[in-house]
């Protein structure tokens, strides 16, 4: 089960990878969802209370500096939808199961337009949910992705 929460927890892998895994391992298709959800949504608050403090930090560092500028600008060509759509917007993102879309993703897009905190926390995980039950089906054969 850690590991299941774990790998939901990790910025490139999160629904994508966990539930397929959570399956694999035995889990129900209920269980694989909960833990992976659970994982995914997990690390959202914290990253919201120190995203900031952790930028400037890392942004000391040259090389964090660069990653984290790429990262940004990949992120800013993606904000339409939530400028477009506010925090509804911030779920639908966060809700497409697509690699350069989820909750960290979701949750730097929060920080570098100033949303609300405890609103995007909401909405993020709404679109966690969300995105869970496609991923689900979709590793269950029901849906296909693409």
């Amino acid at each position: 089960m850690l590991s299941v929460l774990i790998l939901s927890a990790m910025p490139f892998s999160e629904l994508r990878g966990a539930i397929p895994l959570a399956l694999y391992l035995g889990f129900s298709p209920v269980e694989s969802y909960i833990i992976s959800v659970a994982g995914n949504i997990l690390p959202v608050p914290f990253l919201l209370l120190f995203l900031d403090y952790l930028v400037r930090i890392a942004t000391k560092v040259d090389l964090l500096a660069r990653l984290y500028g790429k990262i940004v600008r990949r992120v800013e060509r993606r904000k339409e939808i939530v400028e477009k759509y506010g925090y509804l917007g911030l779920t639908l993102f966060v809700a497409i199961p697509l690699p350069v879309t989820g909750a960290w993703t979701g949750t730097l897009l929060a920080f570098l337009l100033q949303l609300n905190r405890l609103k995007a926390l909401l909405f993020i995980s709404a679109g966690v949910c969300i995105a869970g039950i496609v991923v689900l089906l979709a590793s269950l054969g029901i849906i296909r992705l693409l």
